[in-house]
């Protein structure tokens, strides 16, 4: 599926993301499903460039919508490091700060959002030295795409280096094309 930009997704601030998410979300993850389903010669090294190009382009500090709106998932290394950091035990970590999951096997999340560690002031974390695995890795362009595509999706609607990264995908398989 070719999916037409009227024009070039550049980042102006979250109002606007959220009207291209709006406008584009739908062909994006349509475009997305169909790039897990068939074989892209050279689409690690497509990805690659695109994740390159993206961060010459964006700042996380300038938005922060992950933190704001999403949850990491905690593994017990990230509570212990956090908690150890903050002078609590894990209990007390986890009582103040977390939830589990509700479905079977469900990982250790925030109670709430925005996260508790942003400091909204600033867009930055107060543990970033010591941040959960999840937000190390964040938003997970450099994972490999047949088995991390739908994280793609999923971080389409709340990140704007991801949405700008299906972008820039898209225009350099449309010029592979041609």
């Amino acid at each position: 599926m070719a999916v037409i930009l009227q024009k070039k997704y550049v980042y102006k601030g979250l109002s606007s993301f959220r009207k291209w998410v709006k406008k584009y979300k739908k062909s994006f993850r349509l475009f997305l499903a169909g790039l897990e389903k068939k074989r892209t010669p050279g689409l690690k090294n497509i990805i690659s460039g695109a994740d390159t190009a993206v961060w010459s382009e964006m700042n996380c500090l300038s938005c922060a919508n992950c933190c704001k709106n999403m949850t990491p998932t905690y593994k017990l290394s990230d509570i212990r490091r956090i908690a150890s950091h903050l002078g609590m035990t894990v209990s007390e970590f986890k009582h103040k700060w977390l939830k589990k999951e509700r479905k079977p096997g469900g990982d250790w999340v925030n109670k709430k959002t925005p996260c508790q560690f942003l400091n909204l002031a600033t867009n930055k974390c107060t543990i970033y030295e010591i941040r959960p695995h999840d937000c190390r890795h964040f938003p997970h362009h450099h994972k490999n795409f047949r088995d991390y595509g739908h994280i793609i999706k999923q971080n389409l609607e709340y990140c704007p280096a991801t949405f700008l990264l299906v972008q820039k995908i898209i225009d350099a398989l449309s010029q592979k094309k041609n």
